[in-house]
């Protein structure tokens, strides 16, 4: 290993060496393509593309670029998105990843940014470094040969399914989807590209296979809703039994009624008997559309989103509460981003109170560290729980259940995209 081994920014005569460790770190063929060279370079040209190299073979990889997040009441907070985290099998434990992470969140930090956000493809890499899981995902096998119809969901609703193309959805998705994540606690801003990727016209995943595109329109015409999905279709010898299995690739929505449309369309397509939901919210009305609820098996249920507190007082301020109160939190960061003993107030009507945060000298009600406030942060974990498992310190008895009145959401976050 060369002394002087260590993540830098890469030129761009590195790209090349810098996607075939990618390509290696996520234990994908090593061949990069010209075309996936200058593909790269388009999306990644305002990231900070990071690259650890021993001699001329690089041996690390790290990304991050600007995101925004969505939090309980509808406001976007600016993120810095950790990506693409790579450390070559020859070249691990000696710190590499450790260096790279302080400089780029002490950076972020500077920058402004509230919060730092990634999905760990690892569990118990990213703690260390005070990121926790703030959001889940489940994913649903529906079983449509029993699943049924629940009566009270089942009429048609007043708007209206609509089959389109990829430009179509190239067109209509993006304004929908900005609607959609200004509702979505959890929810992450989309980069450009995201959409061309998504419909084949550039920069696909490998593997990738045109799917179906259906919208939601209400009855004023307005797209509420989107979901794209592939079948595969199986013969029994006779050629006289077809059975299709659905994949959800997306399905977003920004009404109930409009959720529940695609979703009953989806049920309704001739030949599928099995519909695979793809990532949704742990709580997801899903299952309940159905006469019979068990006929949706759960077939994944992970975290997705991870954040790490940068700035405490912008992101405790920039989401709403369910309860008026106040909470004095005594947290605790080993890198020193975002310690300090914070006072929250909240003020104003149930489910929409908005608050102040601000150091103060009070006595604590509770301690706890940075990724333990992020896992609180969009109201998805319970203060409660984390003293149960001692990983909160209630300082003050009962501190723990007013923080999740203050602090819990009526619905789960959920973040949709993979990035």
């Amino acid at each position: 290993m060369s002394r002087d081994t260590a993540f830098r920014p890469i030129t761009d005569d590195e790209y090349p060496a810098w996607l075939t460790a990618l390509a290696t770190g996520f234990l994908r063929p090593p061949v990069i393509t010209d075309e996936e060279v200058a593909l790269r370079r388009k999306w990644f040209a305002a990231d900070r593309v990071y690259g650890a190299f021993d001699g001329a073979r690089c041996v690390g990889t790290y990304r991050s670029f600007d995101q925004q997040v969505t939090v309980p009441g509808g406001a976007f907070v600016s993120a810095n998105a950790v990506s693409n985290v790579t450390v070559s099998a020859t070249h691990r434990r000696r710190g590499l990843l450790s260096k790279v992470i302080a400089e780029d969140l002490a950076a972020a930090k500077e920058r402004g940014d509230v919060v730092s956000t990634l999905i760990a493809a690892e569990y118990p890499i990213y703690g260390r470094y005070g990121f926790g899981p703030a959001a889940h995902a489940a994913e649903w096998a529906v079983d449509l040969t029993r699943a049924g119809l629940d009566p009270r969901y089942a009429a048609p609703p007043q708007g209206a399914v609509e089959l389109v193309d990829g430009a179509a959805v190239r067109e209509l998705g993006p304004e929908v989807h900005e609607r959609f994540r200004a509702v979505q606690p959890g929810a992450v801003s989309r980069r450009p590209g995201w959409w061309t990727a998504a419909t084949g016209t550039e920069g696909a995943a490998p593997g990738w296979k045109q799917p179906f595109y259906a919208v939601y329109r209400d009855a004023a015409g307005e797209v509420q809703g989107l979901v794209s999905y592939t079948v595969d279709v199986e013969w029994e010898r006779s050629g006289l039994q077809p059975t299709g299995k659905a994949e959800v690739h997306a399905h977003f929505a920004t009404t109930p009624e409009a959720d529940r449309a695609l979703w009953l369309y989806l049920f309704s397509v001739d030949w599928v008997t099995e519909v695979v939901t793809g990532h949704r919210a742990p709580d997801d009305l899903l299952p309940s559309y159905l006469g019979d609820p068990r006929a949706a098996r759960m077939a994944l249920h992970a975290d997705t989103l991870w954040i790490r507190p940068l700035d405490v007082p912008r992101l405790l301020e920039s989401r709403t509460y369910g309860t008026p109160g106040s909470l004095v939190l005594d947290l605790h960061d080993k890198a020193g981003l975002a310690s300090g003993r914070f006072l929250l107030e909240a003020e104003g009507p149930a489910g929409a109170a908005q608050a102040t945060c601000t150091p103060t000298t009070r006595t604590a009600d509770l301690t706890l560290g940075a990724g333990d406030l992020a896992a609180l942060s969009l109201g998805d974990e319970s203060a409660v729980r984390l003293a149960a498992l001692g990983r909160v310190t209630e300082e003050r008895a009962g501190a723990a259940a007013a923080a999740d009145g203050l602090l819990r959401t009526s619905r789960r976050p959920w973040c949709p995209d993979i990035f």
